[in-house]
C-alpha cells in the first residue's frame, strides 16, 4: 500500500474518502482587511486559537490589529510605536516589545501591567503560558512573570550549535521543568535547511543539543501507568533521512513489573516532488493524545504519539504555513499561512477508527483510540475480542472490555444472557456478578442492568444493597 493520502489537496477528497481528518478554513484574513504583505512570521504572531496579532505599517503609520478569532471579521486597529507584539494566549493583554524596553499592557482596563529594559535584543519571543513571557536574546533564555514586579529571570544559556541560526520556537513542558528552543540555517554549498535544538532539564541544569526542526512536549498516562509521564517528542530532517521520536524524559509512576515506554520513532516520508520538504511545527491533541506536525511545504502528517504511527498525511495548503497554535476547542491544530488563510485541522471522530482498521489494518491502535475518546467504528473489534475472551472463560477481561466498550456498544440485554448462561469457573465468583461488579466500578447502570442486578439480590435477600446503590445513584 502507498502512503496514506497522498499528494492531493486535501478539501475536495475529504468527504467522498471517510477520511480521518476535518478540515476547514476559519477566516481569510485578505478579507478582513489585513494587508497581505504583513502576513509573515516577522509581522504576524498567533499565540493560541484566541487571538491573531499583525503589526502594519501604512504610510509611516505603524498599527496592530488584533483578530479575536470569536469575531474574526470585526478586527480591532490599534496605533503603536512598538516593532513587535504578542497577544496574551487567553486574555486582552499584549505584550510590546520596542528596541529592548519590553511592555505587559492590559487593553480592556487600559493600563500598563509592567515594563522592563534588557541589555541585549530579544530575537525570539512568546507567551509559554496565560501568566509567562519567554525572551529569547543572542546569549540566553529568560522567562518573565507579568504578575506582581519581578524581573525576567534567567533559565538557561544558548547552546553554541545554535550561534548561527534564527530562532523559529521555543516550548516548555507543562510543569516548565524541560524547555526546548529551535532554531534553522541553511547548510553552506547545499542549502539544505538544517534544524538544531537545545533541550534543557531545569532539575538537572543539563542541555543536549539535538538534529531537528521542530518539537513539542506532552503530558499523558502512558499504557499501565498510574500517573502521567512527560513525553518530548521532535521531528528531525538529517542528511540521513526523516525520523520523528517520542521519549519519556519523566516516567510517571507505574506498577511493578509493567514496561518502561523506552524512546519510539517512525520515518517521516516526503514525496519525490516534496524532496526538499522539512518539518517546520508540531502541536499535540491532549484531546487525542495524537501529534498534528506540519512541513514546510504545507503537508499535513498525524501520528498516534503513544506508538509513533502515522495514522495519515496530506497536503492542507499549497502555501507554506508559518505559524501554528492547539486549538483546544476541537482538539485540533490551528494554522497561518501565507496567503492569509487561517486553517484548522482536526480529527473527524466519526471516521478515524474505521479508517485505521480498513487503511492500516492496525486494530490495536483503533480499539485503544475508541476506548480512550469514546468513539463509533470498532464494533465488530469489540464483539470479536468480547467472544474471544468469553470462550477461554476470561470472564474478567470480558467483563472490563464490555464495561469499556465505546458508546456502550457491548452493554445489551444479549451481553448479560452471556454472561448469566457462562459456566462458573471453580472457586471464582458467578460470571455475572463479576461482570455486573465491573460496571458498578465504572458509574450507573442503565435501566435493563439495574433489573437483572437486582433479581439475583433480592433472591439472596440483600436488600440493604440495593439501597446502598440507589442512594449512591448507581442504578
Amino acid at each position: 500500500r502507498g502512503q496514506p493520502g497522498g499528494s492531493r489537496c486535501a478539501k475536495g477528497a475529504m468527504a467522498a474518502q471517510g477520511l480521518p481528518i476535518k478540515f476547514q478554513e476559519l477566516v481569510q484574513l485578505a478579507n478582513v482587511g489585513i494587508n497581505p504583505q504583513f502576513i509573515s512570521f516577522a509581522s504576524l504572531t498567533m499565540e493560541s486559537e484566541k487571538y491573531i496579532c499583525v503589526r502594519e505599517e501604512v504610510n509611516g503609520q505603524v498599527q496592530v490589529v488584533i483578530i479575536d478569532m470569536a469575531t474574526p471579521t470585526e478586527p480591532q486597529r490599534r496605533p503603536i510605536t512598538a516593532e513587535a507584539a504578542i497577544m496574551n494566549p487567553v486574555s486582552k493583554v499584549i505584550a510590546l516589545k520596542a528596541n529592548n524596553c519590553l511592555q505587559i499592557f492590559n487593553l480592556e482596563m487600559k493600563y500598563k501591567m509592567k515594563s522592563h529594559q534588557l541589555t541585549e535584543p530579544v530575537v525570539y519571543w512568546k507567551w509559554i503560558s496565560p501568566s509567562t513571557v519567554a525572551l529569547v536574546t543572542g546569549n540566553a533564555v529568560y522567562h518573565w512573570s507579568m504578575e506582581g514586579s519581578s524581573e525576567p529571570i534567567k533559565m538557561f544559556d544558548r547552546h553554541a550549535t545554535l550561534n548561527d541560526t534564527q530562532i523559529i520556537n521555543y516550548k516548555t513542558s507543562v510543569k516548565e521543568n524541560w524547555m526546548v528552543l529551535v532554531g534553522i540555517k541553511s547548510e553552506p554549498g547545499t542549502n539544505r535547511i538544517i534544524g538544531a535544538m537545545q533541550l534543557y532539564s531545569k532539575e538537572k541544569n543539563v542541555s543536549q543539543p539535538i538534529e531537528g526542526h521542530a518539537a513539542a512536549f506532552h503530558e499523558m498516562k502512558v499504557e499501565g501507568a498510574t500517573t502521567p509521564s512527560t513525553l518530548f517528542t521532535f521531528a528531525a530532517k538529517t542528511a540521513a533521512g526523516a525520523k520523528l521520536h517520542v521519549i519519556e524524559v519523566a516516567p510517571g509512576a507505574k506498577p511493578e513489573g509493567v514496561p518502561a515506554f523506552g524512546k519510539k520513532a517512525a520515518d517521516i516520508y516526503f514525496p519525490p516532488e516534496a524532496a526538499q520538504d522539512f518539518p517546520v511545527a508540531m502541536q499535540i491533541s491532549s484531546k487525542y493524545n495524537c501529534i498534528y506536525m506540519v512541513t514546510k511545504f504545507g503537508y499535513l502528517h498525524l501520528y498516534d504519539i503513544e506508538s509513533a504511527t502515522l495514522i495519515y498525511m496530506n497536503r492542507i495548503s499549497a502555501e507554506t504555513i508559518f505559524v501554528t497554535a492547539p486549538h483546544d476547542t476541537t482538539g485540533g491544530i490551528v494554522g497561518v499561512n501565507r496567503k492569509g488563510q487561517v486553517l484548522c485541522v482536526t480529527v473527524d471522530e466519526a471516521n478515524i477508527v474505521p479508517y485505521i482498521c480498513k487503511q492500516l489494518n492496525n486494530y490495536g491502535l483503533a480499539l485503544r483510540l475508541a476506548v480512550k475518546n469514546n468513539l463509533p467504528g470498532a464494533e465488530q473489534l469489540f464483539a470479536q475480542q468480547f467472544n474471544q475472551l468469553m470462550n477461554s472463560q476470561d470472564y474478567k477481561g470480558a467483563a472490563k472490555l464490555a464495561a469499556e466498550s465505546p458508546q456502550q456498544v457491548l452493554r445489551t440485554p444479549e451481553t448479560i444472557q452471556r454472561f448469566q448462561a457462562a459456566p462458573p469457573a471453580p472457586g471464582q465468583p458467578s460470571p455475572i456478578l463479576t461482570y455486573f461488579g465491573m460496571l458498578l466500578e465504572k458509574g450507573k447502570l442503565n435501566a435493563f442492568e439495574s433489573l437483572e442486578l437486582a433479581k439475583p439480590v433480592i433472591q439472596q435477600g440483600k436488600q440493604a444493597l440495593l439501597q446502598k446503590w440507589i442512594s449512591e445513584e448507581k442504578l
